[in-house]
């Protein structure tokens, strides 16, 4: 059973836009989280190694919400609100509790644009408060080239089932991702792909890459945002610790070159990722895709 709690807080305002997910705000309508990720940057001892155990629901951030948005559309510090920064905005539990699709209408009432993160196919559900938002919010003086105020980013480390249920075996499985992510392409948003973590030497060899690139042209993705991946910690419920788990489980003949990797670093070594970057540009140039939101939405409208 998901813990209820009660905050003061629920908009989050950002020290600094980020350029890729172009966030002036977050908003979290819950806590830890369903999916289970391995690689997931909030895992750690605070929600332990099953995340879906320690899920709290924000039982009063509707209200809390609303009362913040007043007070930013007072001062007319509108901006994109991304669902969600520490969780997906639609964990299992979103079915029943609704606290999204709630924060979705208290956003349209104040008008102000929204950024959906998500790996699961329940944002269908909400289309129409989102199609609302897309006409209705005001966007920020500097992104008014968006047109509309509404981005949605299916985030992907694999698209393939089989590897996904190793890394993020509470997610929706990849293959109905992508046709949800079709969904939203035709029904006429903004849409593309947070690439984010490619797996080493899994999901971004040469091979994979190309399906991949290949996959989200055949789709034509409005944009693709790839990244390496940082791993965290050495308790039990640490990142680090997990993902080398199910990599010594999994692809055994990976394990040294993870180990040369992390064992001093949470980060990838500096030369492994100038390479990546510089392939992602190439297959992005190769697959006539985008890397920013912005240029998308330029090209879009």
């Amino acid at each position: 059973m998901p813990r209820e709690i009660e905050v003061k807080s629920v908009l989050n305002k950002t020290k600094k836009r980020d350029s890729w997910f172009l966030d002036d705000y977050t908003f979290n309508p819950y806590s830890s989280c369903s999916f289970n990720c391995l690689y997931c940057y909030i895992r750690g001892s605070k929600y332990g190694t099953n995340l879906e155990e320690s899920i709290s629901i924000k039982t009063n951030a509707i209200e809390v919400l609303d009362r913040q948005l007043v007070n930013r559309a007072r001062k007319n510090q509108y901006g994109i609100i991304v669902l969600s920064s520490a969780t997906d905005p639609y964990l299992k539990l979103e079915t029943k509790h609704k606290l999204t699709r709630q924060a979705l209408e208290v956003i349209l009432k104040h008008k102000f644009p929204v950024h959906i993160i998500t790996k699961s196919d329940l944002v269908t559900r909400d289309f129409d408060l989102l199609t609302q938002i897309a006409e209705k919010a005001i966007l920020p003086n500097d992104l008014t080239d968006l047109k509309k105020g509404v981005i949605v980013s299916f985030s992907f480390s694999t698209i393939d089932d089989q590897t996904g249920k190793i890394f993020e075996p509470g997610a929706t499985p990849p293959s109905k991702r992508l046709i949800t992510l079709e969904n939203t392409l035709k029904a006429g948003f903004l849409s593309g792909v947070s690439l984010m973590p490619l797996i080493p030497y899994v999901s971004d060899t040469s091979e994979q890459l190309h399906f991949k690139f290949s996959t989200f042209q055949r789709l034509r993705v409005d944009y693709v945002l790839p990244a390496t991946i940082t791993l965290f910690g050495q308790g039990k419920a640490d990142s680090k610790t997990l993902m080398l788990n199910a990599i010594r489980k999994h692809y055994p003949e990976l394990e040294a070159k993870y180990q040369k990797f992390f064992k001093t670093s949470s980060e990838i070594p500096k030369y492994y990722q100038e390479a990546f970057y510089k392939k992602m540009k190439e297959l992005c140039n190769q697959y006539k895709l985008n890397n920013s939101i912005v240029k998308a939405a330029q090209l879009k409208n």
